[in-house]
């Protein structure tokens, strides 16, 4: 057994068994490397089913030791196997070490039989049990002693597995699963805790919560997983070091910026005590307590920060900015220190709440420190969140290939046994169906034979559902569910069959779920009676009418078939529903029931395939992952628990820290249900507010370690969870071809429908059809053709022949282009061929001459082509169709007025000959100048002025009167140079041509808005026209080339998932009508004016009560500005949830909510939480993944098209990015000549020893440590030793620099890293020496610490840093030039919504998220509300504001100083449009953002693991070669071979030893055993590459570019092979030791010491010969392989 792998049957595991694995252990150090061939079978893993082929499983063997049947655990583990009942693997070590008991005490066999049995299920039952009492705040006697007796059972259980497996005893024992470590932890803290005399805290008591984890390793699917994940955080260990390193870059140079910065506030001058004032500027901690000398914002909670410089806060009149009191957010948003620092940076790394910290900054520095949050948003919410999603992809990739290999390689016995099964119940439905059908008469064969296809399109779905059934059943349904009573009853069956199959009827069915759509929608409050009772009437004929259907269909396909459907079995839920909704209206507290309506939405998925597929492709998503989600489920519900063992109690006893009230707020920890709900809010994103509130109330350390763990965990199994959705997702195609009858059905109506309508519009519009008027037309078509080609076209062709084969083709060939392509932004061939414009000026670029050749033809395409240009100056060939074409129309039409009755005499011809020669030369002349490249860039210059003059026109434009005059004059002229340039490309392009580009009509627009908004300045009732300037920028799209790429690549990624877009916005309609049904009118509450704040329930009840509150006068029953009243309001509310922008609101008025004309209540509706998690779940997160992965498939798909280049560069970009990719790739640079002199060579040998460069880093790092110790309001001694240690450094830094000035002389520039060291060192000193002269209030002390900081960059340096920091930046430097054109555009973006934004929002009354630093007075703060909205921060604050526009809000009188618009009040609806147009319009291009850096990242992994061979490894190649080969003679001789194959880099290197493989390669050889430098790198091609004809291509693309590289290489021709010269080697040896043993046989009268000596060397010589027949052997396999 111990040599056998062959599969044998089961063998009992007896005393012999041990013996012989006791003498295995014995023997393994001497054998063991003939057992490091073996390797475990998947097929034989612990807790998989043992397969049938290695024999039946007696009784007798059933959970008792049998010889293990996986020889790798039997030779090399020493294990032993039991089998349970349904045959599943355990394993169990068989010898006896530390206190193991032998496999057949009686003790241990019964432990094993007790495991094997039901114990797994009682330890679930009893974990399971122990979870729900950990939920329970309520302590009872009975619950304790059910813990007692639980932890008895978790006890016992670790006593049996210690029995069974062993404590310490090999692979299977009790602490070789870390599970069981957990377990005996748990278990044993416990019993000290509870029976301990010792008062333990408390939170060492909620270890006990760590049980709950026990759930995972009951389950394998689970506990694989687990492992996998783990695999992942090995995988994301550099992006977690590199994550880490810049934050605390970020958080130190927070530090040296905003340091004690948010301790300045406005404080009220006291007039009495100049002196004392000034004094508590320096620190004078009187003014902290008096917090009501602050100044507060109206509704703030904390006093208004300020600053002293020119853009920061500035304090209002009587106020003075001073630092004092505490940092906002209860004291710990701040940078006063290193810790503070990082927990804000990870703050602003998570997204959250990013928008009060952005404007506190603001505020206290100033506005130009915007830079540095758009720089730490773009590093850490851009491209490390892409990076974490590239490794997490890859490594989800791998896993699911691997265990896709891994069900390949297992044995495939068991599928007989199954498909026979399948083939019994096959048949047996078969017999059932056949039976059916014979009770069915002749005339329904017909019918169930069309119904047959319904039943096949779910065959699939039957399968897996269908259980083996009794007889009895199938004898029931035969009776009971056939209808076949009599003629009559059969006639009307056949008769409704034809009703229901009709494609009419298919129509009107989905005409009738569109309309009820429309009414489920159509539902708001308030409404009307007569409103409410048609919808009433509306619902109720719908319910008939489905009915109707289903009740149609029962008696058309019987009962047994029509349940048979899926479709039909989900229409007859609906139609129960609605008939229950019916029964149990009038039943209070049942209303409920009205939202199960919106179920009727999904009765489009019947006639919507794209809704079906993607509904199907859920649901087989979420089965497949159902282990991922159960461990999701698994985590929210541990920290939950934990979170509530932990912090329940400090939450009840510490509430007044956080509340005035000493009440228990919305978002605590004290219950399970409220603990749950906080760890998703903090899933969600959301988490540090209640960390806040956690830390007032529990302490900074245990919360601050509670929510890390939360936050990092939980990420990242929603991370991989969305992955995984996206993965499964790709496999989704929108596909056409497979269709339903319903869908079928509605194509053939529609056909029918516009037939008829056709046919009625013939018969009306072609009654007086004249036929030979048809003739004339045609005579007199060919007399202007013959006319025109002779004279006015001949003058723009060369040809005249092409003119008749124009004129003789079919009208197909204009539609190509007019029709078509000529409507899109996308590139097309045929736009290309017949815009007669440059390629410079074209709309398309790198066009692919083989698919122009197969779009064109290839024997028309000469045709079609003229032989020269239309003009001197155009640069591509033109096809007939645009000028001339125009003209022909011109001159038909001239010549049909006139009726042919003249023919031109020959002066008209020559004088029409002359006239176009003066017309081509005009147009020659306007041609070249639109193509002239000064022309262009002119033009190109105009546009940006002309765009950046609209970032002037701000609020204070009408005080700039110089400013505004100069922009009106600017105006005129950029307008009349518009106009100018669209008539000369008029007059260059044609009409036709001209309108046919889609970006000359952009381009003709945006002349249109310029004539129009100074149309505007002209008269007083036109000036709303002047509000249309902004779409002036729409230009720049059109006149920058990366604009193009990047608009192209959008249309390419987006357009195609418009379907998948409208299924999601079905499901958001879905929830919407939900919100309706459930909050409609339950939004209003009843305000106190005076306070602003809702009036409790028990002062206000109703809307009664609060119209006659306080002596008959009425109080505001306001509605909340964002709610459910109707599905527009629904949809904006979902938004802002989706968003997670304001959604805290807006659940708060749901869950308060009580009923319609009620003041709410807190939190009365509590468990409505659950809608807004569905929607998270259901209507965010599976269709965010479904349009993810659509756009990444189109993203692939064009990728793919362009051979793998990406669709945002253009071509000049494209050469761009190669040779960046070449210095990317690039070794370490060319090193630098050793100076002569002995001291400068003594230098340079110092400073370029690995030594000095380790020893610079780590001053670059103890710099940065020197930076973590500090703090705000630090002693003056620590400010003194700050300034001395700087000093040091910048006198060190200063000394490295001259040596290196020393050393390497001139060459020290030549290095970009040299001339930044030399930089720093500059700005030190003078930042060191600067405050002595000019003062330290005007250098701040951080200056020259923060220029220090910078030389840590080296650590990404290549060669420096460690080699992973380099890896994670290659994606990054790669993607730039993708990156900048989006950025770009997003620009473009910004900056056409912020000059939007100027002309409908400057004025708005500054609330919420409107206030002095965010707003729309001035371009500037315009771009910084946008880029909060780009990141979807705050956007909900500013909308609030704007909705500001009823008299109770703003005044629409109010006089605005310096202007003459009066009113600040807000547009509702064009504050929509605003931000959900931008909101979607930004999502989607950052969604491309992430997928371009993702994919360059997965393109970079796969070429390395990929047997491909890139550009670089040929250069790399051609390195080494070298330094083998230093006189390029390129040969290099034999020996060396194994050296050079051993210097190359992957994948071409060949580790040593690597002489027989090297041999096996055959490679040829030149006189003196030389090999040419070609052949070797062919054959290493070859190897990693394999055999392919792909392969042979390439070989031949590397030896003809190595022959154009080298056009003198030295013919040669091959003497031998080296596996030739090894095998004549092997020949000699062979040779030399038969003849040496003929002459020792015949050498008999030698003595016998010669003998002896002779006898030696035979030996010696024999075992050099065994030696070389094996080499020779292994060389032949090889070299067969």
């Amino acid at each position: 057994m111990l040599d056998s792998t062959e599969p044998k049957g089961l063998v009992p595991f007896t005393e012999e068994s041990l013996k012989l694995i006791k003498q295995h252990i014995a023997k393994k150090h001497n054998e063991e490397h003939e057992e490091d061939d073996l390797k475990p079978d998947s097929a034989l893993e612990v807790g998989k089913k043992l397969p049938f082929i290695y024999g039946e499983l007696s009784r007798g063997m059933v959970s008792e030791p049998l010889e293990d049947v996986d020889s790798y655990y039997y030779v090399k583990k020493n294990t032993f196997m039991v089998l349970n009942k349904k045959r599943t693997i355990f394993r169990f070590n068989a010898a006896s070490i530390l206190c193991t008991l032998s496999p057949f005490s009686p003790i241990r066999g019964t432990t094993i039989k007790v495991l094997l049995t039901f114990f797994r299920l009682l330890i679930l039952i009893s974990v399971l049990t122990d979870c729900i009492f950990m939920t329970m705040t309520n302590w009872s006697i009975w619950i304790t002693a059910i813990e007692n007796t639980l932890l008895g059972i978790y006890t016992f259980e670790i006593l049996v597995k210690i029995i069974a497996r062993g404590f310490w005893a090999g692979s299977f024992s009790f602490l070789a699963d870390p599970w069981n470590w957990l377990d005996f932890g748990v278990t044993l803290f416990e019993i000290i805790t509870r029976y301990s005399p010792l008062n333990f805290v408390l939170n060492l008591k909620t270890v006990r919560t760590l049980r709950i984890l026990k759930i995972i390793p009951l389950n394998q699917g689970l506990k694989s997983l687990v492992e996998t994940l783990i695999q992942c955080l090995k995988k994301l260990f550099g992006a977690i070091i590199l994550t880490l390193f810049f934050l605390s870059v970020f958080s130190l140079i927070g530090m040296g910026l905003f340091m004690g910065n948010l301790k300045h506030k406005c404080l009220r001058w006291p007039q009495e005590d100049e002196n004392e004032t000034l004094h508590n500027r320096t620190g004078n901690p009187y003014y902290i307590r008096e917090t009501e000398n602050f100044y507060y914002l109206e509704g703030e909670r904390y006093a208004l920060l300020c600053g002293n410089t020119t853009d920061a806060g500035q304090c209002p009149e009587g106020y003075v900015c001073v630092k004092a009191g505490l940092n906002p957010d209860l004291g710990y948003t701040n940078f006063d220190n290193f810790g503070w620092a990082l927990l804000a940076l990870f703050r602003l790394m998570t997204q959250d709440y990013p928008e009060a910290l952005y404007h506190q900054i603001l505020y206290a520095s100033g506005k130009i420190y915007m830079i540095f949050f758009v720089v730490v948003s773009f590093w850490f919410a851009f491209y490390l969140a892409s990076l974490f999603l590239g490794i997490l992809a890859m490594a989800y990739e791998e896993g699911k290939h691997a265990t896709d290999e891994k069900s390949k390689k297992e044995p495939t016995f068991q599928q007989p046994i199954s498909k026979l099964q399948e083939g019994s119940e096959e048949a047996e439905s078969k017999t059932t169906q056949i039976e059916m059908k014979k009770r069915s008469p002749a005339s329904m064969n017909t019918s169930l034979d069309v119904l047959e296809e319904d039943t096949l399109r779910h065959k699939e779905e039957l399968k897996k559902s269908r259980k083996k059934c009794p007889l009895c059943w199938y004898r029931f349904s035969k009776f009971f569910l056939i209808w076949n009573c009599s003629p009559c009853w059969l006639k009307l069956k056949e008769f409704v069959h034809r009703l229901i199959t009709d494609p009419f009827t298919d129509l009107f069915l989905l005409i009738c779920i569109i309309l009820n759509i429309y009414f489920l929608a159509w539902e708001h409050y308030p409404m009307s009676d007569d409103h409410s009772y048609l919808l009433s009437i509306g619902n109720l004929v719908f319910l008939g009418i489905f009915t109707a259907e289903m009740i149609f269909k029962i008696i058309a396909m019987n009962p047994y078939w029509y349940f048979q459907v899926g479709w039909n079995i989900f229409d007859s839920l609906i139609v129960l529903q609605g008939l229950a909704e019916l029964y149990l209206a009038n039943i209070e507290g049942l209303a409920l029931c009205q939202s199960f309506r919106m179920l009727r939405v999904f009765k489009l998925g019947k006639y919507w395939p794209t809704f079906e597929i993607l509904m199907l492709t859920l649901g087989n998503s979420l089965s497949a992952l159902k282990d991922l989600i159960l461990l999701l489920f698994t985590f929210i519900f541990f920290s939950a628990v934990f979170g509530m063992k932990l912090f329940g109690w400090s939450y009840k006893a510490c509430v007044c820290r956080i509340d005035e009230n000493c009440q228990l707020p919305r978002w605590h920890m004290h219950d399970f249900f409220h603990s749950c709900l906080n760890v998703f809010r903090i899933l969600c994103g959301e988490w540090i507010e209640t960390l806040w509130d956690c830390m007032e109330v529990a302490g900074q350390p245990w919360c601050i370690s509670f929510y890390m763990m939360v936050i990092l965990i939980g990420n990242l199994l929603v991370l991989y969870l969305f992955l995984a959705l996206v993965s499964s997702f790709s496999s989704y195609k929108d596909s056409t071809s497979e269709e339903n009858n319903e869908v079928k059905n509605i194509q053939l109506a529609m056909a029918r429908i516009k037939k008829g309508v056709n046919y009625v519009l013939h018969k009306i519009l072609c009654k007086k059809q004249n036929v030979p008027q048809e003739t004339t037309d045609h005579v007199n078509d060919t007399y202007v053709k013959e006319n025109i080609s002779d004279h006015t076209l001949s003058e723009f062709s060369n040809t005249q022949v092409f003119l008749k084969d124009k004129e003789k083709s079919s009208g197909t060939e204009k539609n190509t282009m007019t029709d078509n392509e000529s409507q899109s932004l996308i590139p097309s061939p045929s736009v290309s061929e017949t815009v007669p414009i440059a390629s410079g000026e074209s709309d398309v670029e790198n066009l692919d001459n083989k698919e122009i050749q197969s779009k064109s033809g290839n024997g028309d395409s000469r045709d079609k082509i003229k032989q020269s240009s239309s003009s001197e100056c155009s640069t591509v060939d033109i096809a007939i169709s645009e000028e001339e074409e125009m003209v022909y129309e011109c001159e038909k039409a001239k010549y049909l007025k006139n009726g042919f009755e003249q023919r031109s005499s020959p002066g008209q011809i020559s004088r029409v000959s002359k006239k176009a020669k003066i017309w081509q030369n005009i147009r020659k002349t306007c041609c070249k100048i639109v193509e002239n490249s000064w022309f262009r860039c002119f033009i190109g210059l105009v546009t940006l002025l002309s765009t950046g003059a609209l970032a002037f026109e701000d609020i204070y434009i009408d005080q700039r009167k110089t400013i505004k005059i100069l922009l009106e004059y600017a105006d005129m002229i950029f307008t009349y140079i518009f106009i100018l340039e669209m008539l000369l490309k008029w007059m260059a392009y044609g009409f036709k041509a001209y309108f046919s580009n889609g970006w000359y009509k952009l381009d003709f627009m945006v002349v249109i808005v310029f004539c129009l908004s100074l149309l505007g300045k002209t008269r007083e009732d036109l000036k709303p026209l002047t509000s249309i300037k902004f779409l002036r920028a729409l230009r720049v799209l059109s006149q920058f080339e990366r604009m193009k790429v990047v608009v192209r690549g959008l249309i390419k990624t987006i357009l195609p998932t418009l379907n998948v877009f409208l299924v999601c916005l079905m499901i958001w309609l879905i929830f919407s009508i939900m919100g309706v049904h459930l909050f409609s009118g339950t939004f209003y509450e009843c305000i106190d004016p005076t306070s602003e704040e809702r009036f409790p329930v028990s002062e206000v009840v109703n809307r009664s009560q609060c119209e006659n509150l306080v002596l008959n006068e009425s109080m505001p029953w306001e509605n909340a500005k964002l709610n459910f009243d109707n599905v527009g309001n629904g949809f904006l509310s979902l938004l802002q949830v989706a968003t997670f922008n304001g959604w805290i609101t807006i659940m708060n008025s749901a869950i308060d909510s009580v009923g319609v004309n009620m003041q709410p209540d807190f939190e009365y509706n509590l468990y409505i939480y659950y809608y807004f998690i569905s929607f998270i779940i259901l209507g965010l997160f599976l269709p965010l993944s479904m349009l993810i992965s659509v756009i990444i498939t189109n993203f692939n798909k064009h990728k793919i098209k362009i051979r793998g280049s990406n669709i945002f560069i253009t071509v000049k970009q494209r050469k761009q990015y190669r040779k960046l990719k070449r210095l990317m790739y690039e070794d370490s640079p060319r090193p630098l000549p050793r100076p002569r002199n002995k001291f400068q060579g003594f230098v340079f040998d110092l400073v370029t020893n690995q030594v000095f460069n380790i020893i610079i880093m780590v001053l670059i790092h103890v710099q940065a440590v020197t930076i973590m110790i500090q703090s705000d309001e630090q002693s003056q001694q620590m400010d003194i030793a700050v300034y001395w240690i700087n000093a040091i450094f910048v006198i060190l830094y200063t000394l490295e620099c001259i040596l290196k000035l020393i050393s390497f002389h001139c060459y020290y520039f030549t290095i970009i890293w040299n001339v930044f060291d030399f930089v720093v060192v500059i700005f030190s000193i003078t930042g060191l020496f600067l405050p002595m002269t000019i003062g330290y209030y005007l250098v701040p002390p951080s200056l020259v610490q923060l220029i220090l900081l910078s030389r840590i960059i080296h650590v990404l340096r290549l060669g420096k840093g460690p080699r992973v920091f380099h890896n994670l930046m290659l994606p990054l430097m790669l993607s730039l030039p993708a990156l900048l054109n989006i950025g770009l555009f997003i620009f473009l973006v910004m900056f056409i919504y912020a000059i939007f934004g100027m002309y409908n929002f400057a004025y708005v009354k500054k609330e919420a998220g409107i206030n002095d630093v965010s707003n729309f007075e001035t371009f500037g703060s315009s771009m910084l509300c946008l880029f909060q909205v780009t990141i979807f921060a705050g956007w909900d604050g500013m909308l609030n504001a704007i909705f500001n526009s009823k008299w109770s809000d703003c005044d629409p009188d109010k006089i605005n100083p310096g202007t003459q618009v009066r009113g600040d009040c807000g547009n509702p609806s064009v504050g929509i449009f605003y931000f959900v147009s931008y909101i979607l319009i930004s999502w989607l291009v950052i969604v491309n953002m992430y997928i371009v850096v993702v994919m360059e990242f997965l393109s970079i992994v796969s070429k390395k693991k990929s047997r491909t061979l890139s550009e670089d490894d040929f250069r790399k190649f051609f390195q080494v070669w070298k330094r083998f080969d230093p006189d390029r003679t390129q040969y290099i001789d034999s020996s060396q071979l194994s050296d050079f194959a051993a210097a190359l880099d992957p994948p071409l290197f060949m580790a040593k030893p690597n002489k027989g493989q090297l041999i096996a390669m055959d490679l040829p050889m030149a006189v003196g055993d030389r090999i040419h430098c070609l052949d070797i790198l062919l054959a290493f091609t070859k190897r990693v590459m394999g055999k392919d004809a792909r392969v042979e291509k390439l070989l031949s693309e590397v030896e003809s570019g190595f022959v154009l590289a080298n056009p003198f290489k030295i013919t040669y021709e091959p003497i031998t092979t080296t596996l030739k010269r090894k095998q004549e080697a092997v020949s000699a040896t062979i040779i030399q030791r038969a003849y040496k043993s003929y002459r020792l046989r015949q050498n008999d009268k030698n003595t016998s010491d010669i003998h002896i000596i002779d006898g030696d060397r035979d030996v010696q010589a024999t075992k050099e010969g065994v030696y070389f027949d094996k080499a020779k052997e292994k060389s032949t396999i090889q070299s067969q392989i």
